[in-house]
């Protein structure tokens, strides 16, 4: 068992595998994009592979893929193939903005990949450009429909943003009526990449919540499951559900089982953190894998207690303007 030093389980391991998207989401990285890491600085294949590998003899038990988009890195199945065999995981899934997943997907639920995560933040082609900055909607919903016809749990993340998509969210609520989806609206968190000053968030789980109550007064409550980062809910007579994500407020820190590693191989505790470790550093300088994993325990013992106190101590550093496309959501 893998505990932190709050004596939270350590089981959930978010991979990036690179900062690389094909789409230009306003919220998540500035329309020109970034300035994409080179080769050498990111991880290899090998590399991810051998850390996936120590971290899941230490406690580690499910591993997303992550980016940027996963699909973008070339060869990436040949990576998912080989988390898959690891010994003693129990889950692989991945995140995904749907554009060129759908040829994938056979193949993905043939490795074992069961769930699938879809970026979708609203079902107006017009909207959908105007959020992404290109014209891939109908890719996406192709997408969508090929996880459906091959049985794939298909989970819709939907960042909510005033005066951009608001309107999207009861239409992607009826979604949930005749399609096995679950449907999460996430509040939007600070990490676009330009450096802009973020004051808070608009639309808060309690307002997105609201909203979707004042169209369906019978939504009803349904558990959430250990270590959920969504209040998740039900109306009744439809096949699919709805999830909440309190992902600025951070409601749920203090149950938070997952850690996150960077295409560069850096360790966050937290989203919100400034990283802890640089894993590839280590790798490159020939440490063993008792080494790497001791610094490894080291770096977990050091967590911070919430979100809140992480983004404090990462604020400490005034030129530090990150993007969500660098560390995987």
């Amino acid at each position: 068992m893998l505990l932190d030093n709050h004596g939270r389980r350590i089981t959930y391991l978010r991979l990036a595998v690179t900062d690389r998207c094909n789409l230009r989401c306003f919220y998540c990285m500035p329309e020109d994009g970034l300035n994409w890491l080179s080769r050498t600085e990111l991880m290899s294949y090998e590399e991810m592979l051998r850390v996936c590998e120590l971290l899941v003899k230490m406690g580690i038990d499910k591993i997303r893929i992550t980016g940027g988009e996963p699909f973008v890195r070339k060869d990436i199945m040949q990576l998912l193939t080989a988390l898959s065999k690891l010994e003693g995981l129990k889950e692989l899934s991945l995140t995904t903005n749907g554009v060129l997943t759908a040829p994938h997907v056979a193949e993905l639920k043939a490795i074992g990949v069961r769930s699938v995560n879809l970026s979708l933040d609203t079902l107006d082609a017009g909207r959908f450009f105007a959020i992404t900055r290109r014209d891939e909607f109908a890719n996406v919903m192709d997408t969508m429909h090929e996880l459906l016809k091959h049985d794939m749990e298909v989970k819709i993340n939907a960042v909510v943003m005033a005066g951009k998509n608001t309107q999207d969210i009861i239409p992607l609520v009826e979604l949930t009526k005749d399609l096995p989806v679950s449907v999460r609206f996430i509040e939007e968190m600070p990490f676009n990449g330009d450096g802009h000053s973020y004051s808070g968030v608009l639309w808060d789980y309690v307002h997105i919540f609201d909203e979707i109550r004042s169209v369906y007064p019978d939504i009803q409550k349904v558990p959430d499951p250990q270590y959920s980062t969504a209040y998740n809910y039900q109306i009744p007579g439809h096949l699919g559900s709805i999830g909440v994500i309190a992902a600025y407020s951070r409601t749920f820190c203090g149950t938070c089982n997952r850690i996150r590693i960077t295409p560069q191989g850096t360790l966050k505790n937290c989203l919100y953190d400034d990283g802890v470790l640089n894993i590839k550093d280590l790798m490159r300088e020939g440490k063993s894998n008792t080494a790497i994993v001791d610094a490894l325990r080291v770096a977990f013992n050091s967590r911070e207690k919430d979100g809140w106190a992480a983004e404090r101590k990462r604020m400490e550093n005034p030129n530090f303007h990150e993007s969500m496309a660098t560390i995987g959501g």
